[in-house]
């Protein structure tokens, strides 16, 4: 087999996901894929977070040039997130030849433009599988597997926090209040929910997705953004009584005008398998001319979800 060494930067969730992954999995990898992956170099400004998964302390540094000046790294994994040292990292490990894994959607849907043009400059690649509906192949769908169609449309309802949220205040009947405090401490909100529930997390998302699916650059700044701290319990029922569930969706859609791109709450019809999304589940409805409607279900975030999208992408590049 073919070795491949891996340098990771940022341990959180999902980096601690994703060498517990790789430590459990690697032979079966190999097996299937003839590729053997090994975590060569950890970099977190806290090192006791790739101790708490077993990093081998001579793997473990606080500066991410150990990765850079490594010559035997091949990949470089960014979870750190966020579009400042984010972002530097990512061109850096251009610069030095690798290629790049990225869980990054506010990079990606804010500066993807120069990302993807400094990644062919170098003649290097990133693969952003995890950006994007937690563990839910979407990216690679998009980019091959629908390639022959053309999208008409992507509904997607691509943010747990907001999914869990308004599921507890339509089937519940609670308040948008007290269903934020139950998420913050279900652990599927955070302290400040802020980029979840105005729509923004969404809305990145949706660029990401619609940049693939259109074939067209996005700005996720032009996007019509609408989150859902303005809902109220009895809009929700009522709309339950007429047939109706509340999901907050990412829409992108061709029509006669143009791309239309957008954000915001929508009432389902009931027998729509996007009603039936509940909880802090993804879903994702691509339409395309020739092969009509299909459907991406599954868990859009999380520390093994998560990691299960940044290894195959590790593998996609690494192939």
């Amino acid at each position: 087999g073919k070795l491949l060494k891996i340098g990771l930067i940022g341990c959180g969730t999902v980096g601690q996901g994703v060498v517990r992954l790789i430590q459990a999995e690697a032979e079966e990898i190999e097996r299937k894929t003839g590729l053997r992956l090994d975590i060569a170099r950890v970099v977190d400004k806290d090192p006791t977070q790739a101790r708490k998964v077993g990093v081998p302390e001579e793997c473990i540094a606080e500066d991410a040039a150990r990765i850079f000046e490594d010559k035997s790294i091949g990949v470089v994994v960014e979870l750190v997130g966020g579009t400042g040292i984010a972002k530097d990292f990512v061109l850096r490990a251009f610069q030095a030849g690798k290629d790049v894994v990225t869980a990054n959607k506010a990079l990606l849907a804010k500066c993807g433009k120069e990302v993807y043009s400094s990644a062919r400059a170098a003649g290097r690649c990133i693969a952003f599988e995890a950006s994007c509906g937690g563990g839910i192949p979407l990216i690679l769908p998009l980019r091959r597997g629908l390639i022959a169609n053309r999208i008409t449309a992507i509904y997607g309802i691509l943010n747990g926090t907001c999914n869990y949220i308004l599921t507890e205040m339509g089937q519940k009947g609670k308040s948008y209040a007290e269903a934020l405090a139950e998420a913050q401490q279900a652990g599927f909100a955070e302290v400040d929910p802020t980029l979840d529930v105005s729509g923004g997390d969404t809305a990145h998302k949706l660029a990401i997705l619609a940049s693939m699916a259109f074939a067209h650059d996005v700005d996720v700044e032009k996007l019509h953004v609408e989150g859902i701290a303005n809902l109220d319990a009895q809009d929700l029922a009522a709309g339950r009584e007429l047939g109706y569930v509340c999901k907050l969706l990412g829409i992108a859609a061709r029509t006669d005008a143009g791309l239309s791109l957008r954000v915001h709450p929508s009432f389902v019809p009931r027998d729509h398998p996007l009603a039936t999304t509940a909880g802090s589940f993804n879903a994702v409805s691509v339409y395309g001319n020739w092969v009509g409607h299909t459907l991406f279900y599954g868990r859009g975030a999380g520390s093994k979800p998560t990691a299960s999208a940044v290894v195959a992408d590790i593998v996609e590049v690494g192939l």
